[in-house]
């Protein structure tokens, strides 16, 4: 077994911390934000007593360490792809100017790039200087529209120890209204079967319950654009395993979020879950679209 040691890196602000503190609680020991040049003793004062397995490691860095080199770190993940003993990956974490901006404003902190400056000139030098990292990442998430719960349950999904081996899968729900998930990988489009929004006894309702999954699927394209699905996924599954591919996150949406695209989500999580797929399940904007009272 090699140790696993996961290297995250990326945009300052995009959250390196939140995602430390994850892998941290999975089971990894954490550390951040030491200087490049002290890698390799962190690698062996951790490595533990003789005969015992190491434990999994994760490794903090960005801009805001000492002496940060981007292309150093490069080679220095090479270097350590290269070591039988080591499963390195390279985590690069991203988020757009507008979010990063904000995280920055209300957290009352000048950008590390930029003290004396706006905060979004820090941003700019600071995807020049690293912005080719990203390239060679082995996973990149975009934070921009993702809690800190999503986040991590993200991370679980590309580093969770002593899980069954394949691709572990994420199905969401989300409203076109409020843009596309980021982080889907497949995205398929709801908005063309019956729409229970306008049905007054189905309204109030989620694609959760029963009676709107029966009615969206009274929809006679409904049974074959499912069965087009499973016949697309089904055999993209086993190629990704081969690949090596960790995490998979398969999006369906409809207008509001909250009854078509819900109730397909939730066939889809359970056909993959009776098929022996590790599948989460999330809703994104189902309640958020009640509130708003969007069609769904």
């Amino acid at each position: 077994m090699r140790r696993p040691f996961v290297v995250v890196s990326g945009l300052s602000g995009a959250g390196r911390v939140t995602a430390l503190s994850a892998l941290a609680d999975m089971g990894y020991v954490a550390i951040d934000n030491i200087p490049l040049t002290l890698l390799d003793d962190l690698v062996q004062s951790t490595t533990g007593k003789p005969g015992e397995q190491a434990p999994p490691l994760a490794f903090g860095i960005d801009t805001r360490t000492f002496g940060f080199d981007p292309r150093a770190l490069l080679r220095r993940v090479r270097e350590f792809k290269g070591h039988q003993g080591l499963a390195v990956q390279l985590l690069f974490l991203e988020a757009d100017t507008e979010t990063l901006q904000r995280r920055y404003t209300e957290s009352r902190r000048p950008h590390p790039l930029a003290p004396d400056r706006p905060v979004v000139d820090g941003i700019v030098e600071e995807r020049r200087q690293i912005g080719f990292l990203r390239d060679h990442a082995d996973v990149r998430i975009d934070t921009s529209g993702l809690s800190p719960h999503r986040l991590k349950q993200i991370l679980a999904g590309h580093f969770a120890l002593g899980v069954a081996a394949g691709v572990r899968i994420s199905v969401m729900s989300f409203s076109y209204r409020r843009g596309l998930p980021r982080e889907a990988d497949l995205v398929f489009d709801a908005r063309f079967l019956k729409n229970p929004h306008y049905e007054p006894t189905l309204k109030p309702l989620t694609g959760r319950d029963p009676a709107v999954a029966a009615f969206v699927a009274t929809d006679p394209d409904y049974r074959p654009f499912v069965d087009r699905l499973q016949g697309l996924i089904g055999p993209l599954l086993p190629r990704f395993d081969a690949e090596g591919k960790s995490y998979l996150t398969i999006a369906v949406g409809c207008t509001g979020g909250r009854h078509r695209s819900v109730a397909l989500a939730e066939e889809l999580a359970e056909w993959l879950r009776r098929s022996g797929r590790s599948v989460t399940l999330l809703h994104r904007d189902a309640e958020r679209a009640e509130e708003a009272g969007g069609a769904g």
